[in-house]
């Protein structure tokens, strides 16, 4: 049986207190299960954001989508994810992710190490927030024991084995990392690409959730025109190349709905995110989802 959809917004717009406390606001009235935070330069701090999302909200999760681990030592990290679960009620889930802009980390006087090297210091986060945060002498004590769901981002073998022995979401982004950005999977591609995981979770005995980032989100009863639009952006891809990609969701607001179905059905989707930019057009989607 599949599990149940939730949905979260990632709040990617720098914006002052109470502009940030009205967008909180707007994502747990519109239905949002979990108002996520990402982890870029020129974007908020992420637990600060976290926090003041708690103040003004009562139901939905706060998560990071999802924090760069090559700017972070484990141990100020364990901190920073104790002490703001704390804060939030219990309500905190942990994005973490490899890394891969080589410019944020430049910007940041801080080294960009090989594939294996920015997935091997993943790894070492992983073990250290376990080790800290279980640990029940641990101060600052986080409201969750051990520790906040952990949900891994990525594409790659490795870090989907990361995520398939020791986190309880993966996320899937729908392309891989390349010199000018993130690359779009067609739908086979991605369908590879969580069977892959599947095979890496059936040999640790584990049954993730599964997670996928929705790039766009168009509203329309023009499907095709809507697709032509984007063909400049992946040259390689045909319109219906495009309308097939799991990472757009374009028509009625019932053709979307059918899609996210048929996409759990195929491919296990339940978590769905959505940018800060698509926060009304989603809205919604949630609302005839919920709880389904």
């Amino acid at each position: 049986m599949p599990r149940p959809f939730r949905f979260g917004v990632n709040l990617t717009d720098p914006a002052d207190g109470e502009a940030w406390r009205a967008k909180c606001r707007r994502a747990e009235e519109l239905g949002y299960d979990v108002i996520l935070v990402p982890d870029h330069l020129g974007m908020m701090a992420p637990f600060p954001a976290l926090v003041a999302a708690a103040e003004v909200t009562e139901r939905p999760k706060l998560g990071t989508f999802v924090l760069n681990a090559g700017f972070w030592n484990p141990a100020l990290l364990a901190r920073e994810i104790a002490g703001t679960d704390a804060l939030v009620g219990g309500r905190l889930e942990i994005g973490l992710g490899a890394g891969y802009v080589r410019e944020e980390h430049e910007r940041a006087g801080l080294e960009f190490g090989s594939p294996g090297d920015r997935v091997r210091h993943l790894r070492h986060t992983v073990d250290e927030l376990d080790r800290l945060l279980a640990d029940d002498g641990y101060e600052p004590r986080g409201a969750q024991r051990p520790r906040p769901p952990l949900l891994i981002g990525g594409n790659g073998d490795r870090v989907l084995d990361l995520a398939a022995e020791r986190a309880e979401t993966v996320s899937f982004t729908g392309g891989r990392a390349t010199e000018e950005g993130i690359k779009a999977h067609p739908a086979e591609a991605l369908e590879e690409r969580v069977r892959a995981f599947r095979a890496l979770a059936a040999r640790h005995r584990r049954d993730p959730e599964l997670n996928l980032l929705l790039q766009n989100v168009t509203v329309t009863d023009d499907r095709a025109a809507v697709a032509d639009s984007l063909l400049g952006l992946a040259p390689d891809l045909t319109r219906d190349d495009l309308l097939a990609m799991p990472i757009l969701a374009i028509g009625t607001v019932p053709e979307i709905v059918g899609q996210l179905r048929a996409q759990r059905e195929r491919f296990g989707f339940s978590y769905l995110t959505v940018l800060e930019a698509n926060l009304e057009a989603f809205g919604p989607v949630v609302a005839e989802l919920s709880g389904e």
